[in-house]
């Protein structure tokens, strides 16, 4: 047989040779280290034989499907060391997630509690050293539902009921047995390190009529040095959480009253909010956009042309009855800027066409989704729609993705990727517009112009908007948390929907392709993950509070507030503590603000116009004058914005 590698390097191999095998064939530290194999775009066990000409992709601990297969196996573990310390106990579901894995079980007689996770965390240490095999064994519905109806499992039993016989696997590793469709690790033996994080509950089939379950949530790694340093990172994270920091630098707050994931947002955060809009307004205004306003809903009509009544109804918000039409709250801008685009007539020597908008819509989250400024009900999308010809689309699409590489040198992201979603057939006029040819060929376009402008991404099926392939901008932070922070979506179908049209070089009228952009994403979204990533310690250019001047007595506030208000003319964002406090307990308190730049004046400074500088996290920067000052800080947002 063929064996295919993604470099697109060809080997033949016998018929019923196994991925560990080819591995092994290819190199002994590869063997050591592969964990799955993906055959034909299906992720597997090493173990199962290939019997056919295949694609194959050779899985570690650095491909997203190798961790998933590995935590799997570390939730069966998991589930092995609860059945042998809590006889009795029944088990539900036990996915791998994005971090780790969890298993819903029944713990019977017993109860667990976040003491019994150091003696569960023993047990499968103990196990995983026997380096037991995980062995698959096909098995019929008949033998199957036998060996539950033994066990008296209602769960196991229930989750037969909904499977066909033929497609129905077990696997087993050391004394446990557990229905499965896998795929799984070689053996127990590569799962060294092991934490398990905490417990909660979780209704059976997530129904609150039913009975409620313990969820047991745990990670493991193939070395204690990386759960080390996850735990590490941990730790980091909860300082750095951008719920606790927003409440203490004042930058947003939520009111029960005003509503869940509907964010209120203070003075420091309108400071926040407004530099990012200069800096996308400068930026999309020198990229040549238009700048356009929407109103915050429409009629249901509109939703209708665009799709999203059809495809995306259960997150919008409920309609409105006025005189006699539904009225819903945005949910996405692109409809009403296609509506602009239509009013204009254009040419093909209009072409491209962009308009940007920092819209405001709405989206109905489940209440158990909300989560601080990163899953909201209102949003502020720094949005844009770009209408140009097929010939132009590669050129735009590039200078979209240039766009986001300048604002990560901008915020000193250096870890990101493109996450390239594409369709599926099957789900065509379900999920996705009917358009199989139309959805190969954009696709392809996106493609090309990944490869050819040589950015990281990764391609995931099933995960298009329904009118298009989009690309979800994934940015780790200086922590190495992984967030979504943007998409950017081609549209081959709204337009036509809409009746959108341009007059091309024949004079004949052709539908233009759409560009969806949003490189800065929602400004919830946006500022959560830099309040995360800078710990509060934003660069000048962004702090709200760039400047305080610290006068060391009454004597000196006079002073102090000429100092301040000659900043606040040039821009700077300048105030003054005139608190009856020790000088001592200022620069405290000012450090503790995260303020960038504290001036320190008393009698000297006040005799030669000069101020004594601070910086914030680094001390003191000596005397200077203040058109020095102002000079040094005017220069330091330069460097910053111009990255």
């Amino acid at each position: 047989m063929k064996i295919t590698f993604p470099d697109k390097n060809v080997r033949e191999y016998p018929d019923g040779t196994t991925s560990l095998e080819i591995a092994k064939s290819l190199s002994e530290g590869l063997a050591r280290n592969v964990l799955a194999a993906k055959v034909n775009g299906e992720v597997r066990d090493l173990m199962r034989p290939i019997n056919e000409d295949a694609s194959l992709e050779l899985l570690t601990w650095n491909d997203a499907e190798g961790k998933s297969t590995f935590w799997h196996s570390s939730a069966h573990l998991m589930a092995e060391a609860l059945e042998a310390l809590f006889p009795g106990i029944k088990f539900w579901v036990g996915p791998p997630v994005e971090n780790g894995f969890y298993y819903d079980v029944d713990p019977g007689n017993h109860t667990l509690s976040q003491e019994d996770l150091p003696r569960i965390e023993e047990k499968m240490k103990e196990l995983a050293k026997k380096n037991n095999a995980y062995q698959r064994k096909e098995i019929n519905k008949e033998e199957a539902i036998k060996y539950f109806t033994e066990k008296n499992d209602e769960y196991k039993l229930d989750l037969l009921s909904n499977l066909e016989d033929g497609s129905i696997t077990f696997y087993t590793q050391g004394d446990f047995t557990d229905l499965c469709r896998g795929p799984h690790i070689p053996s127990t033996g590569s799962i060294k390190a092991i934490r398990l994080m905490n417990i909660a509950g979780a209704y059976w089939k997530g129904d609150e009529k039913n009975k409620q379950l313990t969820r047991i949530y745990g990670i493991t790694f193939p070395k204690q040095k990386e759960l080390d340093e996850y735990l590490a990172m941990l730790e980091e994270a909860k300082k750095r959480d951008h719920r606790k920091l927003g409440k203490e630098l004042e930058i947003f707050t939520f009111d029960e009253e005003v509503g869940p994931g509907l964010p209120l947002w203070l003075p420091n955060g309108a400071v926040l909010i407004e530099e990012l809009e200069r800096l996308a307004k400068r930026t999309e205004q020198a990229a040549g956009y238009k700048r356009v306003r929407t109103p915050h809903l429409a009629k249901s009509s509109m939703y209708l042309t665009s799709g999203h009544l059809p495809y995306y109804e259960e997150s919008m918000f409920p309609a409105m009855q006025i005189e006699g039409e539904k009225y819903y709250l945005k949910p996405m801008n692109c409809p009403h800027h296609h509506k602009i685009f239509g009013s204009m007539n254009a040419s093909y020597r209009d072409l491209p066409i962009r308009l940007a908008e920092y819209g405001t819509c709405y989206r109905y989250e489940q209440s158990g989704e909300l989560f601080g400024l990163m899953r909201v009900r209102s949003l502020q999308m720094n949005d844009a729609h770009i209408y140009c010809t097929e010939e132009q689309f590669a050129d735009e699409f590039k200078a979209v993705n240039e766009m986001y590489l300048k604002y990560f040198r901008i915020f000193n992201i250096e870890k990101y990727v493109m996450r390239f979603s594409t369709h599926s057939k099957e789900k065509l006029g379900k999920k996705y517009v009917d358009n199989e040819p139309l959805w190969i060929k954009t696709e392809d376009m996106v493609r090309r112009v990944l490869i050819e402008s040589k950015i990281p991404y990764i391609e995931v099926a099933d995960e298009a908007a329904f009118y298009g392939p989009k690309i979800d901008v994934q940015v780790w932070s200086a922590i190495g948390r992984e967030f979504t922070l943007a998409t950017n979506q081609v549209d081959f179908a709204v337009p036509a929907r809409f009746g959108l049209t341009f007059r091309n070089a024949q004079n004949e009228l052709e539908t233009p392709i759409c560009i969806h952009r949003a490189p800065l994403g929602t400004h919830e979204r946006f500022i959560g993950f830099l309040i995360e990533h800078y710990a509060g310690n934003f660069p000048l250019w962004l702090s709200p509070k760039q400047v305080i001047v610290l006068p060391i007595s009454d004597k000196f506030n006079d002073y102090a507030r000429l100092v301040s208000q000659e900043l606040n003319n040039y821009d700077i964002r300048a105030h003054i503590d005139e608190r009856d406090e020790k000088i001592g307990r200022k620069i405290r308190d000012a450090e503790t603000r995260k303020i960038s730049y504290m001036l320190i004046v008393g009698e000297k400074e006040k005799e030669t116009g000069s101020v004594a500088v601070r910086k914030h996290g680094e001390g003191d920067k000596g005397n200077m004058s203040k058109s020095d000052f102002l000079k040094m800080i005017k220069s330091e947002i330069e460097d910053q914005l111009n990255k």
